[in-house]
């Protein structure tokens, strides 16, 4: 692997809930990341193409197109890139096992981490009681959710033209409301029950948009986060340490430039 001047190298990148091809995606935010980190894995843990929204209207900026291009990039300079699909890019789960320009399509897999942790990788939504059994209410709340992301997105304008920092108001307001804590609480429960009775030591998933480390009953349970909302990654260092990275407020980024 070749590694460009000046930026941070991991054992391993994963990141996930993308959403490129909406508006409400900060790809200008992970294209800046994925400059200046290398790593020898990189994981793409699902909905990175927002198929959902691309059947309702399409929106491709250039900005897509590039972190697309870098991600290509990385893989023929010898990262190992893995997409792991998630809901929104379901289509892709029908090419479980194949590779196309130097990336592989894997439903799910496991990672072992410098220090011998064995990890379930899933984006996860196979976990979640509303895309089981009523995928139709799912749907509605893609809806829902993409306007809370474009109240977020002109209310962040205005803070940055005040002088405030980025901060994720369809974040705030969705850790506040009381049934969407019990799902998060119970969606990360249920992955860390899977890995458990797969005789893992921990999982690493997506889908909630909510960045998460935490030991659930001797499980290490890890969240990646999002590119719409937290923009986060999780990231393995050399000796095993998994930590979140939090680019929006590390960069300090403006948002008029989104």
């Amino acid at each position: 692997m070749n590694i460009e001047p000046g930026a941070t190298s991991y054992r391993a990148i994963f990141i996930s809930d993308v959403h490129l091809g909406t508006r409400g995606c900060k790809a200008e935010f992970l294209l800046d990341f994925l400059k200046h980190v290398e790593s020898d894995n990189l994981y793409l843990v699902g909905d990175v193409i927002d198929c959902w929204r691309l059947k309702k209207s399409w929106f491709w900026a250039q900005s897509h197109n590039d972190v697309v291009q870098k991600i290509l990039r990385k893989a023929r300079k010898g990262t190992r890139v893995v997409l792991v699909p998630g809901n929104h890019d379901d289509p892709l789960r029908d090419y479980d096992g194949m590779a196309f320009g130097g990336i592989v399509i894997a439903k799910e897999l496991v990672h072992e981490t410098a220090d011998g942790k064995r990890m379930l990788v899933v984006h996860g939504d196979g976990f979640d009681g509303i895309m089981r059994h009523a995928p139709w209410l799912a749907h509605l709340g893609d809806t829902a959710y993409t306007f809370a992301l474009f109240v977020n997105h002109w209310y962040n304008r205005v803070r940055v033209a005040l002088g405030y920092p980025y901060w994720s108001l369809s974040a705030y307001l969705k850790h506040q409301v009381k049934d969407a804590v019990k799902f998060i609480s119970d969606f990360e429960i249920a992955m860390a029950e899977e890995a458990k009775a797969r005789g893992l030591d921990g999982v690493i998933c997506g889908h909630i948009h909510k960045a998460e480390i935490r030991e659930i009953d001797g499980i290490l349970y890890c969240n990646d986060g999002d590119w719409v909302e937290s923009c986060t990654a999780l990231v393995e260092h050399r000796d095993g340490r998994l930590e979140i990275i939090e680019w929006a407020r590390t960069r300090q980024f403006s948002m008029l430039q989104a």
